[in-house]
Parts: C-alpha cells; structure tokens; sequence
C-alpha cells in the first residue's frame, strides 16, 4: 500500500503528539527510467505491422512518478493526508468547452507529462476497526492500486496488466470506511462513477476516471471494496472489486429516446496475493472487467465530437477486459550474513502477465493486437532499504501478424519517509 495508507494507520494507532511539527509526516517516492524499445513507434505499428517489421527500435528517458506525500495528525482521532503526484515531468495543459463559439475545444499544451492531486483527504479514527475517510482518496481495486510504490514489485515500470486496463493509480473523491480486526482488514467505498465516453480499445476503462475539465462529472456514483487476509505467515491475500454506471456521467447529459434506460455498468472482480519467506517473494494476480450496454457506449462514442481538440477517445470499446500476471524474485544477499546485516538486497526476477484490454461483444470485429503476453526478467540492487536501482529485459509477444515487441529498460527508484 502506500506510504500515505500506511501513514494512515499509524495516525489511528497511536497518540495524539505534542507539538505542531512532531504531528507532521512527508515523505515520497519515484522513479528515474531509460528505456530502449525495440521495435518502431510508429502509430501504424497496428494497422500496418508488414510496414515495420524491420523498423530500428527508440530510446526514450522518463520520470514516471515523482510524488510528495504530506500528513498532519490533529489529534483527538482527527488526521490529514495528501499526495501531489508529478507524471512524466509535469505539465502545463487545459482543455475548455467554450460555450460562446457553438461548443468549441480549445487546448493548449506547452509541456507534457501530469500533475495530480492524487489523496487529499481528513479521516477520523474511532478505533483501529473503524475508520472514515472523506476526500480525495485511492481506489484500492487491483494488486497495483493498492501497492503501487516503486519498491513494491519488481519491474521497472508499473505492472502492465493492470496499468493498461483500469486506472492506475486510481484516485476518486469520495468517502470510505476502513479497518483492521485480527488477521483481516477490509475498506469499503463510494465514489464518483467513471466516464463511458473516455473508453478505448487500447486502456478500456483506462481513462474513465480522468476529467479534462475543472471538476469531475458525478452524475453516477459508484462502489468499490477490498478485503485483505493475514492468517497464514508471510501471505497476503486480497480480493477487491468496482461497480458503477458510466454512460451519463460526462459534461452533457445525452437525453436522446435512444439512450433512454442505458447505464453502461461497469463491474471489476480482482484477486492478487503476495507472499514473502526468507529471501523469496512471489506475488500475483487476476483481474476480470465486464461494460454493459456495449452497443450503446459504442454507438455513443462513434458519434462523440470529432475536433482535433475534443478530449473524447472516439475509440470501440470491449465488452470485458482481462489482466492477470505472477512475478518471483529471490534475494541473493541472503544468502551473506555480513551483506543482509548492511540491510543491502539484490534480487533476480521474472515476471509474466498477460492481459487484454479489447475482448468484444459477440459479432463484434476484434483488435487481436490488443492480445498480448509479456515476460521480463531482471534485476533489483537494493543498496538501502528505500532505493533501488533495477534492470530487466521484456518481450511481449502478440498474435500474427503483429510484431514482436522486445525492450531493455533501467531505473532507479525510491520511496521513503523524510519525516515522521
């Protein structure tokens, strides 16, 4: 889970501090990566894949995540979260619907990349069983919604599964009940609804839960939940899931008789695990998405605003969205009293998945190249326990006549609390 989750807990299990700064927690994580893919970048890469068969690969650098996590306890149970996420660099971006000129988009980009308020959120603890979070919080669907700091799985980059096909990090204003009894903790939500008209063939509900505008459409509410289990040693098994209308949740409300009865229903079931013994971790996990109303959202979508500047995906959407993928590593220096003693930790890795982010509605045309497999071995050095510097070679494979899509990839990462 993340540092402010965890910041969280510690604000409800213990006393109230004396002094302003002794109640200030910051901390943070993130992420340095250089990337060399090889295989075109080509946007025809898809529809035309005999054109670039033998296409020179692309170097690309990155910061994925740059995050600063603040948390305050008021005391009396009261405390505070927030997390300002800088994507990719930053960005200095804004789409607006301009009302005086027939409906027009207009955007203007100057550098690329996201910021984000990611948690932003007041909690009152009643008792490690009971807690209640409102605000701006994270959506705890999925292995990586939920453990998604850099130091928390072994790839460079985020899982791919399930990064492709829900949101990720999946942060939605609302309200939640939280708590740990014994060997379980659950949480449960409710939270604005995601957006059908922000779907695609590549991320399937992906984008549902953005907003190019200055607030977040809430025209539908949703649910979400997770339920973790501790009772065997060393095991983690989590189960969590989503449901929620999205068709009339964008910026207009589309009263066509067409339309009249559909909810587009969006419902994700998701079981993952981690389990650590020694110098061995394994974790895994399986996600299964289902969109209702597949003929609407897609007849909708088709007929959606189609001006370079519109921020609508334009795109078919698949009826089901599938992820599931298993990742072990093993620490080598445990093997060393002397290496493990200096808290320094190298792991070897490999890691598949697959993932489908387009299965379509029966008598649909399909996208077979959404269909992919993914393997990537590696490495992590852990020379202190909050950074890490990771190293791994993933080829994907896609069906024919798609090509292959190799890549070498190298970061170094962090997470850690500066104070607390």
């Amino acid at each position: 889970m993340s540092l402010m989750a965890v910041s969280g807990q510690m604000a409800a299990a213990q006393a109230v501090k004396q002094g302003p700064a002794d109640r200030l927690t910051i901390g943070g994580y993130g992420e340095a990566v250089m990337s060399y893919n090889m295989y075109s970048d080509n946007f025809g890469i898809y529809s035309s894949p005999a054109d670039y068969a033998d296409s020179k690969g692309h170097g690309r650098f990155d910061i994925p995540h740059a995050v600063i996590m603040l948390g305050y306890d008021f005391g009396r149970g009261w405390s505070l979260g927030m997390e300002v996420e800088f994507e990719h660099g930053g960005v200095e971006a804004a789409v607006e619907r301009e009302n005086e000129e027939a409906g027009e988009f207009e955007k203007e980009i100057e550098r690329g990349g996201e910021v984000a308020l990611e948690q932003f959120w007041i909690q009152k603890s009643f008792m490690p069983e009971l807690n209640v979070r409102a605000g701006h919080i994270v959506v705890p669907v999925g292995l990586t919604n939920n453990y998604h700091l850099p130091t928390q799985y072994f790839t460079v980059y985020r899982p791919e599964g399930e990064n492709t096909i829900i949101p990720c990090t999946w942060h939605e204003t609302g309200i939640s009940l939280w708590g740990q009894a014994g060997d379980w903790r659950y949480e449960v939500q409710m939270i604005a609804g995601l957006n059908s008209t922000l779907f695609s063939t590549a991320g399937w509900v992906h984008d549902g839960s953005a907003s190019p505008y200055e607030f977040k459409p809430a025209n539908e509410l949703a649910g979400a939940f997770r339920i973790d289990n501790y009772s065997v040693k060393g095991l983690r098994l989590g189960l969590s899931g989503y449901v929620g209308d999205s068709f009339h949740n964008d910026i207009t409300t589309n009263t066509s008789d067409q339309y009249k009865g559909v909810t587009g229903t969006v419902m994700i079931g998701a079981f993952d695990f981690e389990y650590k013994t020694g110098g061995f971790i394994a974790r895994g996990n399986l996600d299964y998405g289902h969109l209702g109303d597949i003929e609407y959202v897609n007849r909708r979508n088709s007929s959606q605003n189609h001006t370079t500047s519109s921020p609508y995906a334009h795109s078919l959407v698949g009826e089901a969205a599938m992820a599931a993928g298993v990742e072990m590593g093993y620490d080598f220096f445990s093997l060393s009293d002397r290496l493990s003693a200096d808290g320094m930790k190298f792991y070897l890795f490999g890691r598949y998945e697959y993932y489908d982010s387009y299965i379509p509605a029966e008598g649909t045309t399909p996208n077979d190249w959404t269909d992919k497999h993914r393997i990537a071995v590696g490495v992590n050095y852990y020379p202190l326990p909050e950074i890490a510097i990771k190293a791994e070679y993933s080829h994907r494979f896609l069906k024919t006549p798609y090509n292959p899509e190799p890549s070498v990839s190298i970061g170094i990462v962090w997470a850690a609390y500066f104070k607390h």
